[in-house]
């Protein structure tokens, strides 16, 4: 089975930051969380497989912790994997013998 990358964004209040990112690491379907303030520019960037390991995880969310303190609003971009559907794999097989 062949998985196709797809990302999703949301906004999140500074307050609610921390929570929300701990909440997307426990999904388990994420692959990276990227934290950006309303212009676009990007906080951090945390490659979740590595985030899942609990020695590597309380510094992020420090570090997340204290970014949440600098702007009021900020985005969320949720990069996930999901298995392609046999109509999807024959498209793709098809584009390239």
């Amino acid at each position: 089975m062949s998985l196709e990358n797809f990302a999703e964004e949301i906004q999140v209040l500074g307050r609610d930051l921390v929570d929300r990112v701990k909440a997307l690491i426990h999904e388990g379907n994420v692959n990276r969380i990227i934290i950006k303030d309303e212009k676009g520019n990007t906080f951090v960037e945390i490659p979740v497989t590595v985030a899942a390991v609990g020695a590597v995880l309380a510094p992020v969310l420090a570090a997340v912790g204290a970014i949440s303190a600098l702007v009021a609003k900020f985005k969320i971009v949720i990069e996930r994997a999901q298995p392609k559907t046999a109509e999807e794999q024959e498209k793709s097989q098809s584009q390239h013998p």
